[in-house]
């Protein structure tokens, strides 16, 4: 076994998560645990019910059912562990835990940028090329368009999470952090870390822009047909079926822009730790709620549930 390796595998780490705040251990346990409760809900029950329903069974549904299944994902991966964190005394994570989990997370929120901006460009065939919709959006498109961002998703990951088997550590290591981010890794390596940075750089860059360019240009294209047409009822129904997949952009991408992008920001991790909990507890919370209270579908598909189950009693 090389030096590296064996540095590696004797390494431990310690996720120091809130436990600079004991007090408030019990009440963040509490809260989390309603939040991530809602989450696994939410989420799978919106999978349950774009299943059940005929009327679902269109792209945009088929996008959010995917979407619905990685933020359950990407949360059941973080919320658990920092859970157990908050009332166990023990903390630590091994390097080969530290990694797992760096490298599902990495997958999951590299695929739901993806998805999110095949939801736009679905929107945009929608409203822009309404007559050619199903044909455009055909099953096998779709089925490519998905497949596609889990494998992004997973092929960056697997880059970076390669490079990181490159890293060498010592002994016991401390993370101000309450799971394996990438950048607190690198900070506690001995070796040379600047082939890893790089790699996240460019993996960043490269997903954060054409993600971005491929939401602007559809939703340019989106706005500027909205506009020209000459029926307030037809601009407004335009409007509100991508209402909820604007706000969804907007929480995702703007809580991440401002976790890296603000200069001051890297000064308090208190205040990296709060941003961290909103993109990858919270917000898998909320797409559930965003996409189902503005939906008249599934909130029927809800209250027929709700129905069956009163009555069945």
């Amino acid at each position: 076994m090389l030096l590296s390796e064996r540095n590696r595998s004797r390494a431990t780490f310690t996720l120091l998560g809130f436990s600079d705040c004991p007090e408030l251990q019990v009440p963040l346990f509490l809260v989390f645990l309603a939040i991530y409760s809602l989450t696994v809900l939410g989420n799978l029950g919106m999978i349950v019910i774009i299943k059940i329903n005929p009327k679902l069974h269109i792209p945009m549904y088929f996008f959010l059912s995917h979407l619905s299944f990685v933020d359950f994902c990407s949360s059941s991966i973080i919320a658990p562990k920092m859970l157990g964190n908050l009332v166990a005394e023990d903390r630590s994570i091994s390097f080969l835990g530290c990694v797992v989990q760096f490298f599902l997370f990495c997958t999951f929120v590299v695929t739901e940028s993806f998805l999110l901006a095949v939801m736009a460009y679905d929107r945009f065939v929608a409203i822009c090329n309404p007559l050619l919709y199903t044909v455009a959006m055909s099953q096998r498109l779709c089925a490519m368009l998905v497949a596609g961002s889990y494998t992004w998703g997973v092929g960056c990951s697997l880059i970076l999470t390669c490079s990181t088997f490159q890293l060498s550590f010592h002994g016991s290591n401390t993370i101000n952090h309450f799971f394996c981010e990438f950048s607190s890794l690198f900070s506690l390596s001995c070796s040379d870390t600047s082939l890893s940075q790089l790699l996240v750089l460019i993996f960043a860059t490269f997903t954060g822009v054409s993600t971005s360019l491929i939401i602007i240009t559809s939703y340019v294209f989106i706005f500027v047909t909205i506009m020209k047409m000459s029926s307030a009822s037809g601009r407004h129904k335009a409007f509100s079926t991508c209402a909820s997949h604007l706000t969804a952009i907007t929480i995702f991408h703007g809580t991440i822009l401002f976790l890296y992008c603000v200069p001051n920001f890297k000064n308090s991790r208190h205040t990296v730790k709060v941003a961290s909990v909103f993109y990858t507890v919270v917000i898998p919370m909320l797409n559930p709620l965003i996409y189902s209270l503005r939906n008249k579908d599934v909130k029927n598909t809800v209250r027929k549930i709700m129905d069956t189950r009163v009555f069945s009693h």
